[in-house]
């Protein structure tokens, strides 16, 4: 494999989460450690944005959450087309998760990475050839 790791949404969101201070500090570390090795997804690009300008207690104004997603999309993204839907079917129908999470492990086998960073998937598993980490388990 590449060394690539795939950053899940709540990742992503936590770095950003001034309510969650422990998981926040995780997060960044998690990000520095991941550096230009990280790969994201534009459905956690959409999801992060979505969830820090709507769902955080302390909600980023939009306008910033657009600007770090301009800083993020200079990571490896990966894009939603009919073949990686069509994958994340076969996942989901599969691993038994949801479609949701078969899409960001479709992401993540297209884009050969070694594994996931996510707290919504089970620690210790491997999927699609894909070993999933939960970096928020101390």
């Amino acid at each position: 494999m590449s060394g690539r790791t795939f950053i899940d949404t709540n990742v992503l969101v936590y770095a950003f989460d001034t309510n969650e201070p422990v998981k926040q500090q995780i997060a960044l570390r998690t990000l520095a450690e991941a550096g230009d090795r990280a790969v994201l997804s534009t459905q956690v690009l959409s999801e992060f944005y979505v969830v820090v300008t709507r769902k955080l207690p302390d909600p980023l104004a939009p306008r910033i959450a657009a600007e770090i997603i301009d800083q993020l999309s200079l990571l490896s993204v990966v894009g939603t087309d009919t073949a990686l839907v069509r994958s994340a079917i076969d996942i989901s129908d599969r691993s038994r998760i949801s479609f949701w999470d078969g899409l960001i492990v479709a992401a993540a086998s297209a884009s050969r990475c070694d594994r996931i960073l996510t707290e919504d998937l089970a620690a210790g598993a491997t999927l699609d050839g894909v070993h999933i980490v939960n970096p928020f388990l101390v």
